[in-house]
């Protein structure tokens, strides 16, 4: 699986922390991580939580990540940009609970986490904790076990509500102020990790015009 990892301006000095702490516990299970910063206050490119939200719509949607990490100060903001692009499902994970109930019951493409709030002594470790309980072992399995038939039911009933509720992603991008479209893809690394990964043809086409 392709994991992406997005970090907003606020807590962009930590993205070394959360970065190795990802990389530990995803890539022995086979997992890739990309690291699309920011990765350090100073960043010539800045992002905020709302291009977090719009840059993980992008990657899912293109298929150039199978699933983001991202969060914000709270985890809260950058869960609400997230869930408002189509075909992202992100729920705010604090703790390993969080993590394995995410997994198990709702099965989405995101989280995001809080990077401020309650980050203070042994953050890394319950990062890594929280990668384990998500990345480690298959999820969507339902919990409790009795409830997994509804719990993947209702998972399919959202997707549908979704994509009624939504535009497309490449209107999405046509649609949205073009400055803020080119700042959320401005990152160091990004057109390195994106083109060589995306598969969807006409988003590549489009986000090709932006970055020039």
């Amino acid at each position: 699986m392709k994991i992406a990892l997005i970090n907003e301006n606020s807590q962009a000095a930590k993205n070394g922390i959360i970065y190795d702490a990802l990389k530990t516990v995803a890539e022995p299970l086979g997992h890739t991580v990309f690291n699309y910063g920011m990765y350090s206050a100073d960043d010539q490119a800045s992002l905020t939580y709302v291009m977090n939200g719009l840059l993980a719509g992008i990657l899912l949607n293109s298929k150039a990540a199978d699933f983001v990490v991202t969060g914000c100060g709270t985890g809260m903001g950058a869960m609400l940009a997230c869930n408002a692009m189509p075909g992202v499902f992100c729920g705010l994970v604090i703790d390993p609970t969080d993590a394995f109930l995410f997994g198990q019951i709702n099965d989405g493409n995101a989280i995001s986490m809080p990077y401020a709030k309650g980050f203070g002594w042994a953050a890394e470790l319950n990062l890594q904790d929280v990668y384990r309980k998500l990345f480690d072992g298959e999820r969507g399995l339902g919990y409790p076990k009795e409830r997994a038939q509804i719990m993947a039911k209702n998972r399919g009933i959202l997707k549908d509500l979704k994509a009624a509720s939504c535009k497309d992603m490449l209107t999405v991008l046509k649609s949205v102020d073009q400055d803020l479209l080119k700042a959320a893809v401005a990152g160091e690394k990004f057109s390195e990790y994106f083109f060589a990964n995306a598969q969807d043809e006409d988003i590549k086409a489009y986000i090709k015009g932006i970055v020039g």
